[in-house]
């Protein structure tokens, strides 16, 4: 390989590499901003950006949507949309959406019927990779999950345990 082309490989790189620093930093600057209008009650601007940051798929930004969907901030309420927000950051990997699409489950909120199986399975996921930084979502998780545990058949429970194991995220 001569000189010239492992030059401009190495400039292409560098750009990648650049443009990518650029979005997270893009990013992160965008979901600031994002949390402080949501704060100040500028729920048109919370949604707006959520909104973009979602469609590009960002397992934060389709949450804290979806969190808005649910209770009706800043948007029609639509536990639907808020079902459908929370299962694509779920299947990413994201707790605290796995934890609420787990206790829309446990409770049929968005997607009927209930489906304790699933709920459970979620709520599995969510205890797990949940943080220190989380401790009380992770706590009232645990709390839920026992709650549907009491209620659950034995060979449900284990469904669920086996669901939970075999689970994979979606990029």
């Amino acid at each position: 390989m001569n000189i010239r082309k492992l030059l401009a490989i190495v400039i292409a790189l560098l750009s990648m590499a650049a443009a990518g620093a650029a979005r997270a930093q893009t990013l992160e600057v965008e979901m600031r901003q994002a949390a402080g209008a949501y704060e100040r009650k500028d729920m048109a601007t919370a949604v707006r950006i959520w909104k973009v940051w979602a469609d590009k798929g960002n397992a934060e930004a389709r949450t804290l949507l979806g969190a808005m969907y649910w209770s009706g901030e800043g948007v029609p309420r639509n536990h639907t949309e808020a079902a459908r927000l929370y299962l694509l950051a779920a299947n990413q990997g994201y707790a605290r959406a796995q934890n609420d699409i787990g206790f829309m489950y446990g409770f049929g909120e968005g997607i009927p019927p209930r489906n304790d199986v699933e709920a459970y399975k979620w709520l599995t996921l969510a205890i797990a990779r949940y943080t220190a930084r989380n401790q009380e979502r992770r706590d009232q998780a645990i709390k839920d999950k026992a709650t549907l545990a009491a209620r659950m058949t034995k060979a449900q429970v284990a469904e669920a345990e086996k669901l939970a194991k075999a689970w994979k995220p979606v990029p």
